[in-house]
């Protein structure tokens, strides 16, 4: 008896003992510049896209998150779910407010991209994809797909938020300190949270092996999504006219390749050190934990400007 444990399959539940914390924020746009890092306008455009990749997906992130909440039996990682759940409903909210407030009030057209983002989420990746009733016997399969396609984009998030939580140079170049906090606030929770997404992705019986095409494709999806999306808001700039802004063409690529290495990476991370980050994904002894610094985030959490202001705003208001 006591060999045949060795054997059986342990219910993977929470990895942390910490206790991830939701919080709200408050952003004012009214004075963010288009180029909002000064004479970067490739950069701020580029940047600028991840709030036309986000919403959808975060809130696709909560409603299958919240439909397998009842098959957590680990109650620790019920509760990091719901502070993920959290967080990402006020993530999607921020970068709604900057798409409107922000890039709209400026006269840039994001409904375009912001309707592939919905078609891939709400139609696509839906609990009904493409209208069709998934059978009884393989939703669970379905669900289990689609909670890894979460694990690995959160792996993504978890590295692109090391990097920018770490990234001073944007500060140097006198960056508009709104965007910056909106990019290092919802950097620093991706770390805070990163475990979640890898933990319950096991403890619902997510496998190794399929982490390696999950790998694949969303690294393919998330750089085909960032590049045709940044393109066309791009394209709607006459400064980039003569360029003619595609996915699908070289200058876009090329461009990206340029300010990687002008920068040495300090402007924009280059798309092979990001595919190459997707190999510790790839490890048995992956770990989210070894990721990044949970004390890191929660210094920049704590200090966070759009925290504090909503913070402020909402002692104000009760009183």
């Amino acid at each position: 008896m006591g060999l045949l444990s060795l054997f059986k399959k342990k219910k993977i539940g929470s990895s942390i003992a910490y206790h991830i914390k939701p919080r709200k924020v408050k952003f004012e746009w009214q004075d963010t510049p288009v180029d909002w890092i000064p004479h970067e306008p490739f950069v701020s455009y580029f940047i600028n896209e991840i709030n036309m990749i986000l919403p959808a997906g975060e809130f696709w992130f909560c409603r299958l998150y919240n439909k397998v909440l009842p098959q957590i039996t680990d109650p620790k990682l019920k509760e990091d779910v719901q502070a993920f759940i959290r967080q990402e409903a006020m993530h999607a909210k921020a970068h709604q407010s900057a798409n409107g407030e922000y890039l709209t009030a400026r006269n840039i057209d994001v409904s375009r991209n912001i309707k592939i983002m919905e078609f891939l989420f709400n139609t696509l990746l839906a609990d009904k994809p493409l209208g069709l009733t998934v059978p009884n016997a393989l939703e669970h399969q379905w669900d289990l797909f689609r909670l890894g396609v979460i694990a690995t984009v959160e792996h993504m998030t978890c590295v692109l938020g090391k990097y920018i939580l770490e990234n001073t140079q944007y500060q140097k170049l006198g960056a508009d300190p709104e965007l910056l906090d909106l990019i290092k606030w919802h950097g620093a929770e991706e770390i805070e949270h990163r475990t979640v997404a890898f933990d319950l992705y096991r403890h619902l019986g997510g496998g190794y092996i399929a982490r390696y095409y999950l790998s694949v494709a969303v690294i393919i999806g998330v750089l085909g999504l960032w590049t045709d999306g940044a393109a066309h808001i791009m394209s709607q700039d006459s400064r980039f006219a003569s360029k003619k802004p595609s996915a699908f063409k070289p200058w876009l690529w090329l461009e990206w390749h340029r300010v990687a290495v002008r920068s040495k990476g300090k402007l924009l991370p280059h798309p092979i050190w990001l595919i190459l980050q997707q190999s510790g994904y790839l490890m048995p002894w992956y770990d989210p934990v070894h990721e990044a610094s949970t004390e890191d985030a929660i210094r920049y959490l704590n200090d966070s400007p759009a925290a504090k202001r909503a913070e402020t705003t909402g002692k104000s208001a009760a009183a």
